[in-house]
């Protein structure tokens, strides 16, 4: 039997109402991309997500809202959000994904049963202020700190193909290897006409080198998961990203876009001789 591999659901709860201008991003207003835009996703509808999510053999599910981050509306939104998911006892594990947090909004989560929150470094220091200039690289690194300081499990990551540098990458990468992430989602920019950024410069084969770079660096990770871009980038050898060090990836629909029917993600796994991980934690698996 093949290593485990471990899939997460998405829940775009709060959908194209952000005012960053991040350049890589379709939830930007700036844009206006073609894409659903909402306030606040109804929570009957999150609960019956978060079902179909474990149905489809996901351990994680992602609460993600548009938006540069936490204010107080937002935070009582989520907490809900995940309040009424926790209730359900699916066995996965409730990641919050809602940008900049100070420590107290974090608690607040964590209250509600967030277990794991999510906020990337994108890419590196020295190359952000290219892709974004609406809010600084260092408020992104001080969340991430600030995660892991209330007791919260880390989950920090990136995207390449924004043109930046092997540099750039080598320097995302040590960033958040000094953070010690429990997960490290990466993405592959999924170029759309709205955007400043219309086109990827990576190759297939750059790609699956950059995944087992992840891995290299950030060796303690308990995931290296390939998220955003992964059926654009790789195609029909989407799946031998797990012979390049990753172990997971974002089953179903992402923020934006469509995903592959998790039925042939799931089937296609199993006839590869993958067994699906059933719980999250590293200490069960």
């Amino acid at each position: 039997m093949k290593n485990k591999i471990f899939l997460c659901a998405i829940s775009n709860i709060e959908s194209g109402t952000c005012n960053e201008d991040c350049k890589f991003c379709t939830q930007s207003v700036k844009y206006k991309a073609d894409i659903q835009r909402y306030k606040q996703k109804d929570i009957d509808t999150i609960v019956q997500e978060a079902i179909r999510a474990r149905e489809n053999k996901a351990v994680g599910f992602c609460l993600v809202t548009a938006g540069k981050g936490l204010d107080d509306k937002r935070v009582d939104f989520v907490c809900k959000a995940a309040s009424e998911v926790k209730k359900l006892n699916l066995g996965m594990k409730i990641i919050a994904c809602n940008g900049t947090a100070t420590k107290e909004q974090l608690l607040e989560l964590k209250k509600a049963g967030v277990e794991n929150y999510n906020h990337n470094l994108e890419t590196s220091r020295e190359f952000y202020k290219e892709i974004c200039t609406t809010h600084t690289w260092d408020e992104r690194y001080e969340t991430c700190q600030n995660v892991k300081e209330v007791g919260l499990n880390l989950v920090c990551g990136g995207i390449f193909g924004l043109g930046e540098s092997r540099e750039d990458r080598i320097s995302m990468l040590k960033s958040i290897a000094s953070l010690s992430p429990m997960n490290v989602p990466i993405n592959f920019f999924h170029p759309n006409k709205a955007l400043p950024f219309t086109h990827n410069p990576l190759s297939r084969q750059e790609a699956f080198e950059l995944i087992k770079l992840t891995r290299e660096m950030v060796p303690n990770a308990h995931k290296i998961m390939v998220a955003g871009g992964r059926e654009v980038m790789f195609k029909e050898d989407e799946y031998k990203i797990f012979e390049h060090g990753a172990n997971s990836f974002v089953i179903g629909d992402y923020l934006t876009t469509k995903g592959k029917s998790p039925k042939e993600d799931i089937e296609n796994l199993e006839a590869l001789g993958y067994e699906i991980a059933i719980v999250c934690d590293k200490k069960q698996n």
